[in-house]
Formats: structure tokens, C-alpha cells, sequence
């Protein structure tokens, strides 16, 4: 799992928005306003939502079904 994602503290149980929304607040403003960082920013947001996808994967493990 991605150290940055870890690092928001969101649980696996909310929204990818959330998630983006989450990081944004994280990032400084000057860091935003960089238009030439755009692709890195773009591919770090891509990077927390796999790792966000991969803690949702693991948290819903299916259930055995039961015989009977």
C-alpha cells in the first residue's frame, strides 16, 4: 500500500472523490498553482486511487457461504 495513502488517513470505506478531495487539501497551494507539475499531480491522484482500491479489495473479502 502506497505510503501517501496511508498517510491521508481516509478509511477504505469512503468515496474515491473523497479520497482526491482529501489529497488536494493535503498538497500546498503553490504546488497547485504549477501548472508544469500537472502531470505529476495527475499521476500521484492516479497512484492513491489504486491504493485506495486495493484497501477496499482487501476490506470486502467475500463471505464463505454457509452449507445448508
Amino acid at each position: 500500500m502506497s505510503r501517501a495513502y496511508q498517510n491521508l488517513g481516509v478509511p477504505p470505506e469512503v468515496s474515491h472523490l473523497t479520497v482526491l478531495r482529501a489529497a488536494i487539501r493535503r498538497l500546498h497551494p503553490d504546488t497547485l498553482a504549477v501548472r508544469s507539475w500537472r502531470e505529476a499531480r495527475k499521476r500521484y491522484y492516479r497512484e492513491l486511487l489504486q491504493a485506495h482500491a486495493a484497501a477496499q479489495a482487501t476490506t470486502e473479502l467475500p463471505q464463505p457461504v454457509e452449507a445448508g
